[in-house]
């Protein structure tokens, strides 16, 4: 970022965000969905050792016993003051588009969903046994988070209804690995996907495209995940199986295309590849894309500091002299 907006390390850190829009607009992009700041100054990781220490300080009993101590989604539901929330959102929308100048402001939201696998909170050990041996302490925070996620799909469908944001989001859960799913496709039919849908229901009321966010070998579940009414999908690890060849021809629920949300990789092509391979990789995209899917580029997951500059400034030049 320093290099592509001329600011020094000092400029940087009194101001990250205003930096990051910058160096979108240098480069430029159209639109943002998130601004990453690393968590502390000289770092670059959004995850630190402070909060693994704060997860591996959990036991599966700690677990369970904050679980039941926290209030259920009938509580959940009477505590949510709608207006006080909804003036927070639109003001944050409003202060975050002005701040972004010309670049539409996309915001994705990472509560819009239920949450089935709680390792970020919990470590993963005790996420993945949380299901098995506590079912009914798992049942009961799936539920709370279905309604937290519902309360905020609440709040976005009504700004996009006012024309206060885009209607597309990215959401979503890493639910899957390099080798799959991390939780029993059964399990998630059974109990996760109809809260999904509840949870989604007012944002597929005023007709919002969501984009969900998919690592890993997604394809054991993914015809699960669009019939819960999904309008597109971002990441794609190719080393996975997640190939646009076939994806594309994915319709949703409704019979729509698909909005792909990539493919650009942050595993091969832009930290390993020539900027030559970058380029050939955004035509190879859009003509995949071409008459069968909606295309919006975009990385796989963050660029991290592996990629090297010269490969993040010919994804953007190549994007642009090949648009048309």
């Amino acid at each position: 970022m320093q290099s592509i907006t001329r600011c020094t390390e000092e400029e940087y850190w009194a101001d990250p965000a205003h930096w990051a829009v910058r160096a979108e607009q240098a480069l430029g992009s159209d639109g943002m969905v998130d601004i990453f700041v690393p968590i502390q100054k000289g770092g670059y990781r959004c995850v630190d050792q402070h909060v693994m220490d704060e997860r591996s300080a959990y036991t599966l009993e700690s677990v369970v016993a904050e679980i039941e101590s926290q209030p259920g989604p009938e509580g959940v539901r009477a505590s949510f003051d709608e207006e006080s929330a909804y003036a927070r959102l639109t003001a944050d929308l409003a202060a975050t588009q002005e701040r972004c100048k010309s670049v539409v402001w996309c915001p994705a939201d990472w509560d819009l969903n239920p949450i089935a696998l709680w390792y970020h909170r919990f470590g993963y050990e005790n996420a993945l046994m949380l299901p098995v041996l506590h079912p009914q302490a798992h049942a009961r925070i799936l539920r709370v988070s279905a309604e937290r996620a519902r309360q905020r799909a609440t709040l976005h469908a009504r700004s996009i209804a006012a024309g206060l944001q885009p209607k597309a989001i990215l959401f979503g859960e890493d639910l899957c690995g390099r080798n799959g799913p991390m939780i029993s496709p059964e399990f998630l039919r059974r109990q996760y996907y109809p809260l999904l849908e509840y949870a989604l229901e007012p944002l597929r009321s005023v007709g919002a495209r969501l984009i969900w966010h998919c690592d890993g070998d997604v394809r054991p579940i993914l015809d699960d995940l669009i019939a819960c009414g999904l309008s597109g999908l971002q990441g794609f690890q190719r080393e996975c199986g997640m190939e646009l060849e076939w994806i594309v021809k994915k319709r949703s629920r409704e019979g729509n295309r698909l909005i792909i949300f990539g493919p650009l990789s942050v595993t091969q092509t832009l930290p390993h590849g020539t900027p030559d391979d970058v380029r050939a990789e955004v035509r190879r995209a859009m003509e995949i894309c071409r008459d069968d899917a909606s295309l919006v580029f975009f990385t796989s997951n963050t660029i991290t500091p592996d990629v090297p500059l010269e490969n993040v400034r010919a994804f953007w030049e190549e994007v642009h002299a090949s648009r048309w």
